[in-house]
């Protein structure tokens, strides 16, 4: 045991001596910032996920263990704000994530650094849906598990509808809200817009009867960018926008749902963008399509995955 720890304490001096090189290079190099911030966030990960397993563990000896998630998310946030120097400034004036129980939260995904935007608004009794392969990585499949994580193998339809189902029960019996990413995968994008939603959470919110909560967070491709290399500290604008209801709602209606609460998002992720970019952000060109021989437009925030 006391050989375990004393290589533990190795791993995270070198480490943190590694990260703290690439910073001292990264006063002239960007891309040398680049590296010492991703290493920043990986540890950040490692510690929050062995940080959750323990805190998984007490808070369902105790009945909390709809917390377990937003314990971690916060523990991220406070190591990657010292790692990176990075935050997410989150306004929810109507105290929406407070008082929002139980909900179905969604947001854009840009990057993965995602991860911090959640670590910094996640509401408590509240768990995340994942790719069942994260279930077999180290420390954070475990953390998942544990804490109630909502598993879904996008490979198997079948799976995936047993899991939606779960979750809705979840949501129904226990007041758990659920946070997912309608786009289902990173965007990478560049200028503030998504990709097409997938109806998976409003199928989810409609058959629970229960709020979407769309969570609207400022195209930050200026401050974090995988393909130029780039990783700056700073603060993303990060907006809780109010509950769309959907009481009365069947599944005749996701379609319409789902195009509405896009379009209310992507406008309010255009007045971030250029509140953090403090100029009017460039927008995604619209879709072209013809009709009876004539070319007409149809604006990206129109559009929606089947």
């Amino acid at each position: 045991m006391a050989a375990i720890v004393t290589y533990t304490g190795y791993f995270f001096t070198g480490y943190a001596a590694l990260v703290m090189f690439f910073h001292i290079l990264g006063l002239i190099s960007s891309k040398a910032a680049f590296v010492a911030r991703s290493l920043a966030m990986y540890i950040s990960i490692l510690i929050s996920s062995i940080f959750g397993l323990g805190a998984a563990v007490i808070l369902s000896a105790i009945g909390k263990r709809g917390l377990s998630q937003w314990a971690v998310a916060r523990c991220f946030k406070y190591c990657m704000y010292v790692g990176t120097g990075l935050t997410f400034d989150i306004e929810d004036p109507k105290n929406h994530l407070g008082t929002a129980r139980p909900a179905v939260f969604i947001g854009p995904h840009q990057t993965e650094v995602d991860l911090l935007m959640l670590g910094c608004m996640f509401p408590q009794y509240c768990s995340v849906t994942a790719k069942s392969q994260l279930k077999k990585i180290p420390f954070l499949g475990w953390f998942m598990t544990l804490s109630g994580a909502v598993f879904i193998d996008r490979k198997n339809s079948k799976d995936a509808r047993q899991a939606m189902q779960g979750a809705g029960e979840e949501i129904k019996n226990k007041k758990q809200s659920v946070y997912m990413f309608p786009e289902g995968t990173r965007s990478y994008t560049k200028e503030p817009t998504m990709l097409p939603f997938k109806k998976g959470a409003f199928h989810l919110a409609v058959q629970a009867q229960v709020p979407i909560v769309p969570v609207v967070v400022a195209n930050y491709s200026h401050i974090y960018s995988i393909k130029e290399m780039l990783f700056k500290s700073g603060s993303v604008p990060c907006k809780v926008l109010d509950p769309i209801p959907t009481t009365g709602l069947t599944a005749a209606d996701v379609d319409e749902l789902t195009r509405e609460t896009r379009e209310v998002m992507l406008k309010e992720m255009i007045a971030l963008t250029e509140k953090a970019r403090g100029k009017t952000a460039p927008q995604a060109a619209p879709l072209l399509k013809k009709q009876n021989g004539v070319t007409k437009a149809s604006g990206s925030d129109m559009r929606v995955a089947a």
